[in-house]
Parts: structure tokens; sequence; C-alpha cells
């Protein structure tokens, strides 16, 4: 139906290029924060609220799902009125949203592409789809019968650069930060920013263009579903941040040779009092020992003096690269919950200099979980000999001047 029989609702130029696909498959290839996934679910809520539909949302796993896609829906559903008078109930437990007449978005992930085989849709729509396998996405586009959605950060080409682009009706809409009018200046800052960086990384995430992001500094993690019993908790990791930089808090574990890492805090804009607060939310002791930067002794006073058993890490000459060489001989394995400590370690890189060549520092960025771990690393691990796992149809860009703030039509009746 066309968006001009609509009532209004304010999004971005991404929305409207969405709303008005007409290809079965419409892939959204974008740099970070540029609004793809809000825009896509806008579509998703003005469709199911015009006509009976059948919508799944697809993550590779819950715990991305609630961070991410299903907490804007959950935020887009809140923040409109009329939205709130057409979906009769949303269930927290299943994250399903039941509308009055009868359509239901749910959000779900598949183990495997047997699992995928479960059920049909009308609309399907694949959330950072570089976290799913093919064999789920193609099980799932078999039982979708309107059309799919797709989006991603193109870190490096995978399946669907290889087995959906160039292929008859589908249609690949590139976007970045510079088509959100909604994201803060300083995330637009921080995210330019990466130019000074790391090319290849300000390719990806602030252009949104296919890289393929090499020399990352540690290879050597993987993802567990929990901390295991017996493990022995080594110490707390903390890093300090506030208003740009986030404020990062993970738990360290030793077991069989190998650390198991836990994220407890991720967030921007906490004063040491909050700190403290989500320290004892989490349900960590005050006996516990919380290794912080060294940096930073009047946030350490004050904890302290609040209770806690801070000390501050032991810098010193190439305490950056010794941190980092006792880490490279550990398996690394993280939770599956930790999110933001996942994504940092996918883009922590070495430098390169003028000549491409990569030298033997880090890039000083998406490090906010990585130094803490680091900081556990210099004050509670010695260097141990431990086994280390070895671990086409043109694209449509978006113009930059259909970035501004539209007061789209959808469908909402």
């Amino acid at each position: 139906m066309p968006i001009s029989k609509y009532p209004k609702m304010r999004s971005t130029a991404i929305f409207k290029h969405n709303y008005n696909a007409t290809a079965h498959v419409v892939v959204n290839q974008g740099g970070t924060s540029s609004g793809k996934t809000y825009s896509i679910l806008q579509v998703l809520f003005a469709l199911a609220a015009a006509e009976t539909l059948v919508i799944t949302v697809v993550g590779q796993d819950i715990p991305n799902l609630k961070a991410g896609a299903l907490r804007d829906a959950v935020k887009i559903y809140k923040t409109s009125k009329v939205l709130m008078r057409s979906v009769k109930n949303y269930n927290k437990t299943d994250r399903v949203f039941e509308f009055n007449n009868e359509s239901i978005i749910e959000f779900k992930s598949y183990g495997d592409a047997q699992d995928a085989k479960s059920g049909k849709r009308d609309y399907l729509f694949v959330n950072e789809a570089n976290g799913i396998d093919w064999e789920v996405y193609n099980e799932l586009a078999l039982r979708t019968s309107k059309r799919i959605y797709i989006d991603y950060n193109p870190n490096a080409e995978f399946w669907v650069h290889e087995k959906v682009l160039g292929t008859p009706g589908v249609e690949l809409i590139i976007s970045d930060h510079r088509h959100n009018p909604f994201a803060e200046e300083h995330i637009h800052t921080k995210v330019e920013a990466l130019k000074h960086i790391d090319i290849e990384l300000w390719k990806v995430y602030a252009r949104g263009l296919t890289g393929k992001i090499t020399g990352l500094v540690l290879n050597n993690w993987h993802i567990c579903e929990a901390i295991p019993q017996g493990a022995k908790l080594l110490a707390a990791g903390l890093d300090f941040g506030f208003t740009n930089d986030e404020t990062g808090c993970l738990l360290v574990y030793r077991q069989n040779g190998e650390l198991w890492v836990d994220e407890v805090i991720y967030e921007t804009g906490l004063t040491n009092t909050d700190i403290a607060k989500k320290l004892s939310t989490a349900g960590i002791s005050k006996n516990t020992e919380i290794i912080a930067d060294s940096a930073e002794p009047k946030s350490i006073e004050e904890l302290k003096r609040l209770g806690w058993y801070v000390t501050g890490a032991k810098k010193g000459a190439d305490s950056v690269s010794h941190s980092i060489d006792i880490l490279k001989r550990y398996k690394i394995n993280v939770t599956r919950a930790s999110l933001n400590l996942r994504k940092e370690l996918g883009k922590y890189k070495w430098l390169t200099d003028r000549g491409g060549k990569t030298t033997n520092q880090p890039i000083d960025a998406c490090n906010h979980l990585i130094d803490p771990l680091r900081y556990v690393a210099l004050n509670k691990l010695k260097i141990e000999k431990v086994k280390t796992l070895k671990s086409r149809l043109p694209a449509r860009r978006l113009p930059l001047t259909s970035g501004g703030v539209f007061e789209e039509l959808i469908g909402i009746a």
C-alpha cells in the first residue's frame, strides 16, 4: 500500500527506502549507528498494523536480540500512541507482539537448520546476519512468503555476498551514520575518528563498505554459555569512563589453564557512586579484588571509601604489549551474554603505519572491556606455558541529502 494513505511517523530515509522496496529480499548493509535496524523494525510495525501478518525477527541468539533489535522494538512501541492502540499485547516472556488485527511480530533464534524448519511467516527480518549460519537462513527463507529483510555491518564478506547479492529479486541498500539524524553528535564524531586510527575500520563502520578486518590483537577467544562451576575468580577488572567512553567492568576466572570472562558493566554517564551500585546489583562482593586503571587514583580512592577492595593496575614500560602477550597464552572463554566484550574483541586490532605495515601497538579504541581484562592479566597472571587453540544488482547507496528527518506516512489504520 502507498505510504501516503497512512498517519505520520518520524523516521529517516532508510525507513522510506525499505518501506517502498519491491524486491523479495532487501539487504541493508550499513555502518554502525546508521539506524538500519530501527528503520526496518518501524517498517515491520507499520505492515503488521495495516494487515494481518506473521513476522519473524531472527538474531544469532536471545542475548543479542534483547540487547539490540528487541530493545529497539520495545522503544518504537512505547513511544507511539498509535502503535500502543494497535498492539493488543506484548508477551515479554515469549518476545511476541500481538496486534488487534491478529498480526504477530515474534523475536526468535534458531540453534540449527533443523530447528529453523518449524513455522512459516509472511515477513522475515534477519538481524546482524553475519552471526547466523547460511543453512539456518536458507530454511527460514524457504518458509517466508512475502519479503525478507537482512541487515549487518560489513566486517567481511560472508554468505550474503556469496549466495544472495546479485541473484534475481534482491536489492542492496548501503547506509552509514550520516543518514541517521537522530544519532547524538558525539556518536558521529566517534565513528568518523576511526579514520585516524584504522582506515579499514573506518571504511566498514563509518561508510558501510565491505571490508576484511585483519590483524586482530586477540584471536584466541571463544564463546561459552556460562562460567563453569568450580572456576576460581581471579579478580574484577574496571576501566573508568563517563561522557563519550563507557565504564567497563568484567569478572575473570581461571579453570584448567583457561580463562573464563563475564561482562558486568558497559555504560556511559556513571559516577563512582553509580559504579558502586552497579557492582552491588551484579552481586559482586566487597571482598572481591577490583583491579582498576591506575591512571585514575581519585576514582580508586572514592570507591575504596565506599567500602570496595580496589587496587591499581601494575602499569609500566611496555605494559600494554606485556599484558597482551600474557593473554595470548591462554584460551579465553567469553560468556555468550558478554555482548560488548565480544564486539570489542572483533574490532581490537594492531595499529598499522603509513605503509600499511602492522606495528606492535594496538589501536586505542574498542577497548573499554579489553583494558580491564589486561589489568587483571598484569596483576594476577604470570607468563605460563599454556596450550593455545589454533584457532549482481547495483547497490542503492542513499544520498546524503536524504539523511534528514522525514515525516513519513506509515501503514497504521
